[in-house]
């Protein structure tokens, strides 16, 4: 397999993005072209950036074992979200990269061949891609996903709440807004087959785990078909790679 790194400047965000790619070497294109692949977008968490998935798991082996064209792009601390300030990262994602990535390398897969799973934050940019765009992808996964909005119930006091603040405005106004992870579900509801297939996968021993939980059990509370998987696993690299991996078989095989 191939990796390729690419800065580009983005209109939507206003910066320069990094952003790697895998895909499979000229000998395989001849076998298959990129175009015809199946593409998984992987999305990194609040501390990491475009390079967490190949530093951290064993993504490219993993790619060549299924054959596949991998999307890995940058999103800083955004929570994927179009911010207050005009960085839209979540337009960046759903709207201009895809674009980009049809224009550059003529990848522009039909929903049966994409795919798009994230840890952490990237959990919930990835569930939001899902929810919010279902009719792009035949499945998607949050491993350790912040999948509810209490992590943000937070006092002025705490560090955060200024950060939080600059990515989704007035903090009391989350609930019930398009950033609301119960909102998705709610929406969904209401035409819960034309969902991806969704995945769901926490350890125990993680600080997220009853967030997880709580969701997994909203969607069958609504009829809408989750994979599930919980184990003795702590926030880390460790569990994410063998959940990759697992997530991944069961939806190629």
């Amino acid at each position: 397999m191939a990796y390729i790194h690419i800065d580009h400047l983005s209109e939507t965000v206003k910066v320069n993005m990094p952003l790697n790619i895998i895909v499979p070497d000229p000998g395989q294109m001849e076998e298959l072209p990129v175009r015809k692949r199946k593409v998984l977008y992987l999305l990194h968490g609040l501390s990491d950036d475009a390079s967490a998935w190949q530093r951290y798991s064993s993504i490219e082996t993993i790619a060549n074992t299924f054959g596949l064209v991998v999307i890995m792009p940058s999103a800083g601390r955004s929570f994927y979200t179009d911010q207050p300030n005009g960085q839209r990262y979540f337009s960046y994602l759903m709207e201009e990269l895809p674009q980009y990535l049809s224009d550059v390398f003529d990848l522009a897969p039909q929903r049966e061949d994409t795919m798009i799973a994230g840890v952490s934050m990237g959990g919930y940019g990835a569930f939001k891609a899902a929810f919010s765009y279902p009719e792009r992808f035949f499945a998607a996964a949050s491993f350790s996903g912040v999948l509810s909005l209490d992590i943000f119930k937070i006092n002025p006091d705490d560090s955060r709440y200024e950060e939080f603040t600059y990515l989704f405005g007035d903090l009391q106004e989350l609930a019930g807004s398009e950033h609301d992870p119960a909102v998705w579900l709610k929406r969904a509801s209401e035409h819960p087959s034309t969902l991806p297939k969704l995945f769901i996968a926490c350890g125990r021993q993680d600080d997220l785990y009853p967030l997880s939980l709580l969701y997994y059990k909203a969607c069958l509370s609504l009829g809408i078909a989750v994979d599930y998987q919980e184990e003795d696993a702590k926030h880390d690299w460790f569990f994410w790679n063998m959940q990759i991996h697992r997530f991944l078989n069961d939806v190629l095989g």
